[in-house]
């Protein structure tokens, strides 16, 4: 077993650390199904669309989440220098796999396959996945033996695998036009702060849980129920909505993607408070008129194409942002209630300590440990748990292994380069490139048009957070998932330590109307309780004094 003083690299190459997904202390479960589905899902939808890379890949290390672009040629060997640029570009234009990828980027750009997936999407692929995860959520989990609890288990580890890899495959689709578009606005000295704007509206789906917990704040009129029992008693009409919403969105993660994360059937005062506090969203066209006056920025001999950049990220943006609950955070957690499940009755046969160390397994001890009592002791589940927590405590290094320069877009074929420029565009606006050590801590990318100041509820994990925010508090966590659009309309602000213009918690504070701040690394060390003003203009969080 490696110290954790050990931050050797995983693989050849650079690997750069991402906490905009997973923070630390990651379970083995996702480090599994992480591993695998990044690496299969980027690889083939780079090999149909034509991507000038292998892959990119994503490996743990003390439970910290490190990825490396994959090149073509050489990704077994790390490259501290770089040939000469003219013979790169010769071998970009001979060597076989890059003339194959170039024939095949060429038929990418020119056909823009993104609404027949999204069609495929919307019609086939998540009436698919929704239909499973409903039949997994309606399964009496008490009313199962140990065995059918084991098939259930196996068959639903399954199922995440499957996702997982479509999960990534549908990113090359989603990311690649919205990333052509901001390279695109980027490239007219337009900042991506400004760009995005103009997706404000094209993402039903994020809307949608606040049109949801809206109708039930107005089904009840004038009542004042002070919990979610008084609320479902208040009418029939209530109680149908309630259920119709636990129903559909209960068991998907609310506080993050790990298994440690908590559902939101887990949050019954959140969830109450988000009733509560719901208010419809405005049906003014801010999409449009933002993409008017991002427009009068571009020359007039450019606004052609930047339209059509425009449609065709516009087009994708819903299925980007319904991705990742479909695929993932609803999955998961029917896993996570699986497994807690696995450890009551673990509890039970005095094998594990509590119910929660289930999620210390690994994939392939779940069934074995539940069934047949083969697999780790208490102690050993004990003994990794603590290992976990305290990992998850560590400071990571930013960057594993030597410096791994990368060839200039320019020195490709056309449509390779577009490629190359887009993939470098997702990563950096995604936040999956680590912290800009060089910029202010308290600063970062502001969404929103209006300053607004509020008590911080500030804590390491969502799941602390999210427990002490009442109506109004500045959110102010490492990361979000789309899965909080589900009580952001609590908080009167948020703020996060990680990612970028294009990473969830933009999206959601963008689409909901609420001032944020994304990727100001010194977030959370800013006091729980703490007077903040969330300035989105200037991109920046200031601590003001207390009154």
């Amino acid at each position: 077993m490696t110290s954790s003083n050990d931050w050797s690299p995983p693989g050849p190459g650079q690997w750069t650390l991402d906490r905009s997904h997973y923070p630390g202390g990651t379970t083995p479960i996702s480090q599994w199904l992480i591993e695998s589905g990044m690496e299969s899902g980027l690889g083939r939808v780079f090999r149909e669309l034509g991507a000038p890379v292998a892959a990119v890949c994503a490996r743990f290390v003390h439970g910290f989440m490190y990825t490396r672009t994959v090149p073509l040629v050489g990704a077994s060997r790390s490259a501290t220098t770089l040939p000469p640029l003219f013979v790169l570009k010769a071998a970009s234009r001979l060597h076989p796999e890059f003339r194959r990828r170039n024939r095949t980027a060429t038929q990418t750009l020119a056909q823009a396959p993104g609404p027949a997936i999204v069609e495929r999407w919307t019609k086939e692929l998540k009436p698919t996945i929704d239909t499973r995860n409903r039949e997994f959520g309606a399964v009496a989990l008490g009313a199962l033996d140990d065995r059918r609890l084991g098939d259930h288990c196996a068959a639903l580890l399954g199922h995440v695998v499957e996702t997982f890899d479509l999960h990534f495959w549908l990113h090359g689709y989603d990311l690649g036009p919205i990333a052509r578009y901001i390279a695109f606005t980027k490239s007219h000295g337009i900042a991506t702060s400004n760009a995005v704007t103009a997706l404000v509206g094209a993402s039903p789906s994020t809307l949608q849980p606040r049109l949801e917990l809206a109708a039930i704040r107005a089904a009840l009129g004038d009542a004042k129920p002070t919990n979610l029992s008084e609320l479902r008693s208040v009418s029939a009409e209530v109680a149908g909505l309630l259920d119709a919403y636990v129903a559909k969105r209960g068991n998907t993660l609310a506080t993050g993607y790990d298994l440690n994360s908590l559902t939101l059937r887990e949050l019954p005062e959140t969830l109450f408070d988000s009733i509560m506090s719901a208010q419809p969203p405005s049906e003014a066209d801010a999409g449009e008129l933002a993409g008017r006056n991002v427009r009068e920025l571009v020359p007039e001999s450019a606004r052609a194409e930047f339209n059509a950049r425009l449609v065709e990220a516009r087009e994708v943006m819903d299925m980007r942002d319904d991705n990742g609950p479909t695929t993932i955070e609803h999955p998961i957690g029917l896993l996570r209630l699986a497994l807690l499940e696995v450890g009551r009755r673990l509890v039970s046969a005095d094998r594990a300590d509590r119910a929660e160390h289930a999620i210390e397994l690994a994939h392939d001890e779940v069934v074995p440990l539940l069934v047949d009592g083969r697999g780790p002791s208490r102690e050993e589940l004990r003994t990794r748990a603590a290992k976990r927590l305290a990992e998850s405590r560590l400071s990571p290094p930013i960057n594993l292994g030597p410096v791994e320069p990368s060839p200039p877009p320019s020195i490709l074929p056309g449509p390779l380069a577009e490629f190359a420029t887009a993939i470098q565009v997702s990563m950096v606006e995604l936040g999956m490139l680590g912290p800009d050590t060089k910029r202010d801590p308290l600063s970062g990318t502001g969404v929103g048009g209006e300053i607004y100041r509020g008590r911080a509820r500030c804590a390491e994990t969502p799941e602390a957070a999210i427990d002490a925010l009442e109506p109004g508090d500045v959110l102010i966590v490492r990361a979000t998932t789309p899965a909080f659009n589900a009580v952001l309309s609590i908080a009167g602000a948020v703020v996060t330590a990680d990612g970028g213009p294009m990473s969830h918690a933009a999206v959601l504070a963008r689409e909901l109307g609420i001032a944020a701040v994304v990727g100001a690394r010194g977030a959370l060390e800013i006091p729980d309780g703490a007077l903040v003003e969330v300035d989105p203009i200037a991109g920046v969080v200031r601590i003001l004094p207390s009154v």
